[in-house]
């Protein structure tokens, strides 16, 4: 299982976590998503990991990933 975290500035509640959540746990091969709102962070667990389509996921939630 491979795992990244992605920086994603725009969180600020849980209206927002429950959103990008719903996204990402959409993309094939996705097993955990744990949003932090406070640190602004997205973690996913997946296997295989596409990080092109959890980063199009969250764009796809209204939220952008920080380069």
């Amino acid at each position: 299982m491979s795992t990244a975290t992605f920086s994603v500035p725009g969180i600020f509640c849980s209206h927002c976590a429950a959103a990008i959540t719903g996204e990402v746990r959409n993309v094939a091969g996705v097993t955990s998503v744990e949003v932090d709102v406070d640190v602004k962070t997205v973690r996913v667990e997946a296997e295989p990991l596409d990080e092109q389509a959890i980063i199009q996921a969250i764009d796809e939630a209204g939220y952008e990933v920080a380069a």
